[in-house]
C-alpha cells in the first residue's frame, strides 16, 4: 500500500506503506525476524498499524487434507516491531486469500478477496464482502459490499486521506489443469469516513490494462500512474522500465524508492523464483539494482516501515512450499 499524492502501480504487487525516512547511503542487508507461528503463509496481505506493529492477514497454508493441497484460512497475527514477537487476534469474518487491504486512522479495512469455491474443481472466487478491524476492541464490523460488477481480489491497494483505492485485480483463479484467472481493470475508492463506495471518474475508471496480483501474471517493464490531485488526467505509462521484466513481486516503499522482491516463473532458476531486488526512485523516475534477497521467494507481500521493508512468508519454489522465514531488509 502507498499513501502518497500519486498512486503508483509497478503492477508487481500492493505497495507498502510509505515510510518517512530517507534511505541512506550504505550497503543492502537482511536480517532474519521471529518466524511466523503456527502456520506458514502465502497470498496473504501485510500492513503497518502504527506505531509499531505490522499485521499478516488470511492467505493459504498447507492443508493435506484439502485437494490443493492448501486451504485458505482467516486468521490474523499481529508482530510487534519493538519486541521481535508474535500474537494471534480475532479471526476475520471469512477466510479469503489474495485480499485486498488497507490502514486508515488506525483500523484495517479489507474491500473483498478470494475464497474457496467449488471443491471438485479446486477454484477461488471473487468475495465482495468488506469488514473494517478495531484494534483496541479486537472485533470486526461489516461494511457495504463492493459494488456490482467491482468485486475482485489482489487489486493494488493505496490510500489518500481518508479513501481507499483499489486498482485492477482478479476475479477467479482456477487451480484445476487448462483452469481459467480472470482479470479486471476497474477501479474502486471507498470513503471510509462516509462508510460508502464513491464514484470515480471516467478518465481514471480503468487501467490501460487488466492486472492481477497488482499484475503478478504479466511479465511486464511498466507501469501506471495516477496523479491523485490531478484525477481527471486519468492513467498514464511511466516510460521507465524496470530492469528485470516481471511480475507479482512483493514491493515495499521508503521514502520516494520503490523496491520491489522476487517473483516466480524464473525459467533460469532451478527453484522459478527470481531473487532480484531492485529499487524504482520516484522523483529521478529510474531503476536501480539493489542486490538479492537473503531467502528469495514469491507469494509474498512486503511493507516499509522506519527506513525498512518487512517481508513475511511467502514460497520457495514456483507454485509452492510455503515457509514461516521472516526478515527485514535494510537499504
Amino acid at each position: 500500500m502507498i499513501s502518497t499524492r500519486s498512486l503508483l502501480l509497478p503492477l508487481l504487487s500492493a505497495l507498502a506503506l510509505s515510510s518517512p525516512f530517507e534511505i541512506q547511503n550504505r550497503a543492502p542487508t537482511w536480517t532474519s525476524l521471529a518466524s511466523i507461528p503456527l502456520f506458514s503463509r502465502q497470498e496473504h496481505a501485510t500492513l503497518f498499524l502504527p506505531p509499531s506493529t505490522l499485521a499478516i492477514l488470511g492467505g493459504i497454508i498447507p492443508d493435506e487434507s484439502y485437494p490443493l493441497p492448501i486451504g485458505t484460512i482467516a486468521f490474523m497475527q499481529f508482530y510487534c516491531i519493538t519486541k521481535n514477537t508474535w500474537t494471534s487476534k480475532s479471526l476475520e469474518p471469512r477466510a479469503l486469500n489474495h485480499l485486498n487491504a488497507a490502514v486508515v486512522n488506525g483500523k484495517i479495512y479489507v474491500p473483498g478477496g478470494l475464497a474457496e469455491n467449488d471443491e471438485e474443481q479446486r477454484a477461488w472466487r471473487v468475495v465482495p464482502d468488506s469488514w473494517v478491524y478495531d484494534s483496541p476492541t479486537d472485533s470486526w464490523s461489516a461494511l457495504p459490499n463492493m459494488p456490482e460488477g467491482e468485486a475482485r481480489g489482489s487489486a493494488a491497494v493505496g490510500v489518500y486521506g481518508s479513501k481507499i483505492y483499489l486498482a485492477s485485480g482478479m476475479t477467479d483463479l482456477e487451480l484445476y489443469p487448462n483452469g481459467t484467472q480472470r482479470t479486471v481493470s476497474v477501479v474502486s475508492i471507498f470513503n471510509t469516513v462516509l462508510r460508502s463506495w464513491v464514484e470515480v471518474l471516467e478518465a481514471a475508471k480503468f487501467l490501460p490494462k487488466g492486472r492481477d496480483h497488482s499484475a503478478r501474471q504479466l511479465l511486464v517493464p511498466r507501469f501506471s500512474v495516477l496523479d491523485l490531485c490531478d484525477v481527471e488526467a486519468g492513467w498514464k505509462t511511466s516510460a521507465a522500465r524496470m530492469l528485470t521484466p516481471r511480475g507479482g513481486v512483493a514491493a515495499g516503499v521508503v521514502g520516494d524508492k520503490v523496491y520491489t522482491f522476487g517473483r516466480e516463473v524464473n525459467t533460469a532458476a532451478e527453484s522459478g523464483v527470481f531473487d532480484q531486488v531492485e529499487v524504482y526512485d520516484t522523483v529521478e523516475e529510474k531503476w536501480q539494482r539493489a542486490g538479492t534477497m537473503k531467502i528469495p521467494r514469491h507469494g509474498t507481500y512486503a511493507v516499509g516501515v522506519g527506513g525498512q521493508v518487512y517481508v513475511p512468508g511467502g514460497a520457495l519454489v514456483q507454485g509452492g512450499s510455503l515457509v514461516v522465514d521472516f526478515d527485514v531488509f535494510t537499504p
